[in-house]
């Protein structure tokens, strides 16, 4: 293995990215046939990858003096869209093109110039349990006489996939589960295989495919708030077959925002009395937040960034009583484009108070795809790249997650520009570029 210098260490170089890398989604609902109808687009020159940091973003090398900031995709090996080949699960038999015309997302324009690549797309059977979600009732679904076998089946999925690619990455896009805690089966890989024959109740469908991947040294990111690769045996998993993971839960539209806001208010030392939260949307993720237990598991993650980010305990006199609620309103007529609310209490010098309100009408999936692009893209990279591959949690991710997955103990960087930072400044680090740290005084000696 070539090696380069950085810094007076030695450091093994990235393997790069031939051949064909293979995306396995779960779950081929309105992200991902936004995702793969919109990477052929952007293939075939129909339109611009607009919201994808790996394909629109650039990265500053040096001084800001030294004007030299290339593409993102053109600094670090990654794979091209060309050479990216889709197949997936889903628990509806529909093909990529009829799932994408029933999601909504797409206009019949975009579709219909796509429609052949689009049609030949169809899912496997999915691993699903109506216990997990209740709001939906597959059809097209594996049997098993226990969870291990089902985990067999994907695996025996996956491997016959990496027959036909180079690479691969798994990516959860399906739906949000009931809210689970971990347990004892979570603990260890010994323990976590045993109740997959037992068909333990706190082994949901998307902790079988994120077992399945990492078995086979494939990558996984998890795109829902679930209970799925943030358990120490998926960590344990993750490191002993060099398989980055990386979750949870893409951060689109409300907390997004949310995650540029807070940072202000605390910079500026403003106040929060209170910060109320409303979404109506009429998707399928819409309809299974419907049901009160997954709801809980998408409120747990929404909830947690603001304290995070405010650290209360720093500064009890600014957001000690802060009062922060989240609602999530499942209203058909809206489909995918969702909207946002936000009322916020925030007070200033000597205490007066100001408010502030925030109405996003976002697309959902049209936010979520190219964050789903760039994970499968940047994965890819952490599995070919030494000083990588064998960390497990891909902690540098953070900027795409509403709840970051990080080391135990470790509590999450929340704030969008602290995490931006983070991920070019990983990216100068495994290219032996010096860091950015914005210090700038050189520039007044």
């Amino acid at each position: 293995m070539a090696v380069h210098e950085e810094g007076g260490l030695k450091t093994a170089e990235i393997a790069p990215a031939k051949g064909k890398l293979g995306v396995m989604v779960v779950g081929m609902g309105a992200v991902a046939t936004t995702l793969i109808a919109g990477v052929e687009a952007v293939r075939k020159g129909l339109a611009k990858p607009i919201g994808s940091l790996t394909q629109m973003g650039t990265i500053r090398l040096g001084k800001r003096t030294d004007a030299n900031s290339p593409l993102i995709k053109e600094f670090v090996p990654l794979a091209s869209l060309d050479d990216i080949v889709f197949t997936g699960w889903d628990i509806f038999e529909d093909n990529v093109y009829e799932a994408a015309a029933h999601a909504k997302v797409l206009d019949g324009d975009h579709l219909s110039q796509i429609k052949p690549f689009l049609e030949a797309i169809k899912p496997m059977p999915a691993v699903f349990d109506q216990h997990y979600v209740k709001r939906l009732n597959g059809t097209h679904v594996k049997k098993g006489k226990h969870k291990c076998d089902l985990a067999m089946q994907v695996i025996a999925d996956i491997q016959a996939f990496k027959k036909t690619v180079d690479r691969v990455v798994v990516l959860w896009a399906g739906s949000t589960e009931i809210f689970l805690e971990p347990t004892a089966v979570h603990q260890s890989l010994a323990a976590f295989e045993k109740g997959l024959v037992d068909n333990d109740p706190s082994i949901a469908p998307s902790q079988i495919y994120a077992y399945a991947a990492l078995k086979e040294g494939v990558p996984f990111a998890n795109g829902a708030p679930n209970l799925t690769v943030d358990l120490p045996v998926m960590v344990e998993l993750s490191k002993q077959n060099g398989a980055p993971i990386t979750g949870k839960d893409f951060k689109t539209g409300q907390t997004f925002l949310k995650t540029v806001l807070a940072p202000a208010f605390k910079a500026r030392m403003l106040g929060v009395a209170g910060w109320y939260s409303t979404n109506i949307l009429g998707n399928r993720d819409g309809e299974v937040l419907d049901d009160p237990e997954s709801f809980k598991t998408k409120e747990e993650s929404k909830l947690g960034v603001l304290d995070y980010i405010l650290q209360p305990e720093l500064y009890p006199d600014l957001y000690k009583d802060l009062y922060h609620k989240v609602r999530i309103n499942y209203y058909p007529p809206r489909g995918d484009n969702k909207e946002g609310w936000d009322n916020i209490d925030i007070f200033g010098w000597l205490g007066y108070p100001m408010q502030i309100k925030v109405d996003f009408l976002c697309r959902d999936s049209i936010l979520a795809a190219p964050i789903a692009l760039d994970l499968v893209l940047f994965l890819d990279l952490a599995k070919r790249t030494p000083q990588l591959a064998n960390l497990g949690i891909q902690e540098w991710l953070s900027f795409y997650w509403k709840s970051p997955q990080t080391a135990p103990g470790l509590y999450p960087e929340h704030d969008l520009f602290i995490q931006s930072m983070k991920l070019k400044n990983t990216l100068r680090h495994i290219m032996g570029e010096d860091l950015i740290t914005h210090l700038g005084l050189e520039y007044y000696d």
